[in-house]
């Protein structure tokens, strides 16, 4: 793998956007477990914590089809300059408000919100550009590398969060946050800028909706893998931002034992990820991604029902395993069923599926704050085998791809 990948980290373009990729990544996981400890501190409510995440993600449904047709019309560069903005402006904000003493629950809402319209537009203007850098040849490389970053990140960055939120509080986090946005900003404007490739006018967000269901229609490979992400953004995905809830009520952590064990899901992310980069015959494509997600959804199980943390974080540990598989296939399996001249669309097409997460986010707080969040969640991993072993005729050619 790292032969194969030298290339690409030795163009100092890619390596600038690259890093940015990995700031961004960092960035994300730490967010995610820090909004959720403040907000549970602050308001004690588990669905207040799953609507925090809920609300990052909603912008992924309502808008990742508009910034794929935004990314048709203007530069990359310029694009992955508006998504640091964005976030450094809002960051900023944030400080201000934690040095005074004046951040609240809603300010750390706003900022989520708009952290979910920059994550909507990631696929289509960042990972584009990545595209656009690598070439067609050396994309399945340079996603790879992407993935990988992703997941390293998965386990630094709740780690770090909770260790920064337990020295310094909330503008402790802040703080190195919006330095490290400041790197990114640098990196990007030394990226040269490339004119884009010539092709046929954009076209309009409900013209790109349009197109791209056809082709779902016509691709049930593509169908099947779309399907597959929209059960783990229902049923899997939001079950981990129980995580906080679970570590602090059930096993007695604080900020820093609970970005730890939420560290252990990413650890087994990356070990999946890097051993399944290295394997000489590496299983299909298909059926790693299926077995993925249903590793994940009894591993999350299990860890709901854990009582001690040692198990808790074994159980944490064997879903990150399920999760490499499932993320390292999902992007494959969606750029594999696409031509090539609409994977743009399709790209926009599964940042729409990831974002039914909402949905998810949203029972599972209602739930959690009925039952509990560990019944709660484990009833969430059932729901999702459940239905995924009842719809096999819409992902079973999913399945047969190689």
């Amino acid at each position: 793998m790292t032969d194969a990948a030298a290339p690409l980290l030795r163009d100092p373009d890619f390596r600038r956007l690259w890093a940015v990729g990995l700031i961004t990544y960092l960035v994300r996981w730490l967010e995610v477990l820090v909004v959720g400890v403040f907000t549970y501190e602050r308001t004690g409510s588990a669905f207040a914590v799953a609507g925090m995440l809920m609300l990052r993600l909603l912008p992924l449904g309502l808008l990742g089809v508009a910034f794929g047709a935004l990314a048709a019309r203007i530069p990359g560069r310029s694009g992955v300059l508006g998504m640091l903005g964005v976030q450094s402006l809002a960051t900023l904000a944030l400080l201000a408000a934690a040095l005074t003493d004046r951040l609240e629950v809603w300010h750390v809402a706003v900022a989520s919100v708009l952290g979910g319209m920059v994550w909507a537009a990631d696929n289509p203007i960042r990972r584009a550009m990545v595209g656009e850098l690598a070439g067609t040849a050396r994309m399945a490389r340079a996603m790879a590398l992407d993935v990988g970053a992703s997941n390293a990140c998965k386990l630094a960055g709740p780690a770090t969060g909770g260790l920064l939120l337990a020295n310094g509080g909330m503008a402790g986090v802040l703080g190195p946050v919006l330095l490290l946005y400041a790197v990114a900003i640098v990196a990007v404007l030394r990226i040269r800028p490339r004119p884009r490739a010539a092709g046929g006018p954009p076209l309009g967000v409900f013209a790109t909706i349009v197109d791209g269901l056809a082709m779902v229609r016509e691709r049930p490979a593509l169908a099947g893998a779309l399907w597959v992400t929209v059960l783990f953004n229902l049923f899997g995905w939001p079950v981990l931002s129980m995580v906080p809830v679970i570590g602090r009520d059930r096993l007695g952590l604080g900020p820093d034992g609970v970005g730890l064990l939420a560290s252990a899901d990413g650890l087994g992310t990356l070990l999946g990820a890097v051993a399944l980069a290295t394997l000489r015959r590496p299983p299909p494509q298909g059926r790693a991604y299926v077995v993925g997600i249903v590793t994940f959804f009894l591993m999350v199980a299990a860890f709901a029902a854990c009582t001690d943390v040692r198990w808790a974080a074994a159980a944490l540990f064997v879903s990150g395993l399920g999760q490499a598989a499932f993320a390292v296939m999902q992007a494959t399996l969606v750029f594999g069923a696409a031509p090539p001249e609409r994977r743009t669309q399709a790209m926009g097409l599964l940042t729409m599926a990831i974002g039914t997460a909402p949905l998810g986010f949203l029972a599972l707080g209602a739930a959690a704050e009925a039952m509990g969040a560990p019944m709660a969640a484990a009833a969430s991993c059932a729901a999702g085998l459940l239905v995924l072993a009842t719809t096999r005729r819409w992902w079973e050619t999913c399945w047969a791809q190689r």
